[in-house]
């Protein structure tokens, strides 16, 4: 996915959280809140109610455009990269960490001053700035994709009589899988803070299905394999390899190994009709068959030169029976 579009959807997600959080529960806050903490967590500073929220938008608004401003040049060299991404994210949760901790210590507490923040609370805060920058650092540090030469047929493998051959191919889209596991989280963290009381059983029991959804199709639209052999080309979807989409080699007149981005096929997914379809999960080397019928299949593939040789040669050694 291109950087500045995950950035800035990350962004104004957590914008978003970073008001939504204090504005839910407004009566069941004390106004002004607690916002400091001293000794043993005992409150030792307050803000009235618009400023804290004011506070908040900006403690997360201002690193996250500063970020945005230097993507291009922040992520030249692998360094910076994972520097960029752990930045981003590891802010971000520690944003809405600092958010929810400190909503909770005031939540039904009679004035600001008798708000208590237990010091369990920082250290998991901590602990999820610390997973949070080292994941994406480490999802983030790869190198961009080099563009390939378009439309090219490869050169035909070579097989001996009788030699049995099969090809796979592996991709994954780390930040659908990053949406996956934020989905999952999500409904984690709403279901802890329905368990503790600050969210009402009808909230909670409405949105952790919708997240826990979108986390069960993240899984198996996050990764794909495709498989060459057996006179068939099978597309695998998920860690577990299901649902399956077979195409019969009968069907296929040639493939190739083309570079492909999402702004060309229409986006990231499924698009097009069975028939003449793209299965795009991230932008590069695609693996592209043409059907006899005229039409085609392009599935986003890592090596995918080597697989596109594969089916000609499976398909030259049909036609030499």
């Amino acid at each position: 996915m291109n950087p500045r579009v995950t950035a800035f959807a990350w962004g104004l997600a957590v914008t978003a959280a970073q008001v939504a959080l204090p504005l839910s529960l407004r009566s069941r806050l004390p106004d002004p809140l607690a916002t400091h903490w001293g000794v043993g967590g005992r409150a030792d500073r307050s803000m009235s109610f618009p400023a804290y929220v004011a506070m908040e938008v900006l403690f997360w608004a201002v690193p996250w455009l500063v970020a945005l401003a230097v993507c291009e040049r922040a992520r030249t060299r692998r360094l910076g990269r994972m520097v960029w991404w752990g930045t981003l994210f590891g802010l971000g949760v520690l944003a809405l960490g600092m958010n929810v901790t400190t909503v909770l210590a005031n939540l039904d507490a009679p004035g600001w001053a008798a708000a208590r923040l237990p010091g369990g609370q920082v250290v998991m805060v901590v602990a999820a700035l610390v997973v949070a920058a080292g994941l994406a650092g480490y999802l983030g540090r790869g190198a961009p994709d080099e563009p390939g030469p378009a439309g090219q047929l490869p050169p035909r493998l070579r097989l001996r009589a009788g030699q049995r051959t099969v090809w796979v191919g592996h991709v994954v889209n780390r930040w659908m899988n990053l949406v996956t596991l934020a989905a999952l989280a999500a409904a984690g963290v709403l279901g802890l803070l329905w368990l503790a009381g600050p969210v009402p059983g009808v909230p909670a029991a409405s949105a952790v299905p919708g997240l826990v959804l979108v986390a069960a199709v993240g899984a198996l639209t996050t990764s794909l394999s495709v498989q060459v052999g057996d006179d068939r080309v099978a597309v695998r979807f998920g860690p577990l390899g299901w649902p399956v989409w077979t195409v019969p080699l009968s069907r296929i007149q040639s493939a190739w190994s083309e570079t492909l981005h999402p702004s060309q096929v229409g986006g990231w997914g499924f698009r097009g009709l069975p028939g003449s379809a793209t299965i795009m999960l991230r932008g590069g080397e695609c693996l592209v068959v043409g059907y006899r019928s005229g039409g085609r299949l392009a599935i986003s593939v890592d090596d995918a030169e080597r697989g596109a040789s594969l089916i000609n040669a499976l398909i030259a050694e049909r036609v030499d029976r």
